[in-house]
């Protein structure tokens, strides 16, 4: 993807995000997920948590 496709596509979800925020009932299913994508094609990766150990039993 080229920087003017992206340029592109930036002001074409700034566009959706705005028409939501204004009227947010006039969004199509495509446009929703649209947006949907583009906000998780932005979040930083997520990092596992560690495993937890489980802990020995004592005998009483």
């Amino acid at each position: 993807m080229s920087h003017g496709e992206e340029r592109e596509n930036s002001a074409a979800i700034g566009s959706l995000a705005s028409k939501a925020l204004r009227d947010p009932k006039s969004l199509t299913d495509a446009e929703v997920r649209k947006l949907a994508a583009s906000a998780f094609t932005q979040r930083p990766d997520r990092k596992k948590p560690a495993a937890k150990k489980k802990a020995a039993k004592k005998k009483a």
